[in-house]
């Protein structure tokens, strides 16, 4: 496909997106968030789902966490606009404390309703390395194992590149996760610049055969 045959498809999807009702987050969601970048970006960046600032203005990462997200693709001499960055949820997961609609971890169901957008995503973009953001993207593709375990480490699995990370807005909630996000995020570079190549080390590179024993997830 040419790169406007795939700006063309991702517009499609993204129209289904916003007029997407296979799970009941379209309910109370302002928007949806299809995600945004270059059609032919090596780097998709896959966060969890989108927030109350990303569901006001239907785009990623426009929030506190987008912020510091913007802070380590710099450590990267990356930007915005050189990455697609989507979530593996499209509507905002929310609910009702009583005073206002807040955040809430997406439900297994809501994710696997998203899943497809997901894949048709993967596939269009056909991106060198897929970054996971946060334990639920992470489970996404490689259920039962914790980021705790593998973040900072590239990955093969079934032709592709991952690349594993906790996601920024943890950072937000946890400092001491901040300068682990920035050392992941040099490693991340250092993968980068290394030539493409029929075989990679070893020690940089690890085929995901045996998964750990599942985890119980939480956001971060």
């Amino acid at each position: 496909m040419t790169t406007g045959d795939v700006t063309a498809e991702l517009q499609r999807l993204a129209e289904e997106v916003q007029g997407c009702t296979r799970c009941d987050l379209y309910r109370d969601a302002s928007h949806g968030v299809p995600g945004e970048g270059p059609p032919d970006s090596n780097i998709l960046l896959v966060g969890e789902a989108p927030g109350r600032n990303e569901d006001r203005q239907g785009r990623p990462f426009v929030g506190a966490a987008g912020q510091f997200l913007e802070q380590l693709l710099a450590l990267a001499g990356l930007r915005r606009s050189d990455v697609y960055i989507t979530n593996v949820v499209k509507h905002w997961p929310n609910q009702d404390n009583g005073r206002y609609r807040e955040n809430r971890a997406p439900e297994p169901a809501e994710i696997l309703a998203c899943r497809p957008f997901l894949d048709r995503q993967i596939r269009l973009i056909d991106p060198r390395v897929i970054v996971t953001l946060g334990r639920f993207s992470l489970a996404t593709f490689f259920p039962g194992v914790r980021i705790s375990d593998v973040h900072g480490q590239v990955r093969e699995h079934d032709g592709r590149f991952f690349f594993h990370m906790y996601h920024p807005a943890a950072a937000l909630h946890q400092q001491s996760l901040r300068d682990t996000l920035m050392s992941d995020m040099r490693k991340l570079t250092e993968f980068l610049r290394e030539p493409l190549t029929e075989e990679q080390p070893e020690a940089r590179v690890q085929e995901l055969d045996n998964p750990a024993d599942p985890e119980q997830l939480t956001l971060f």
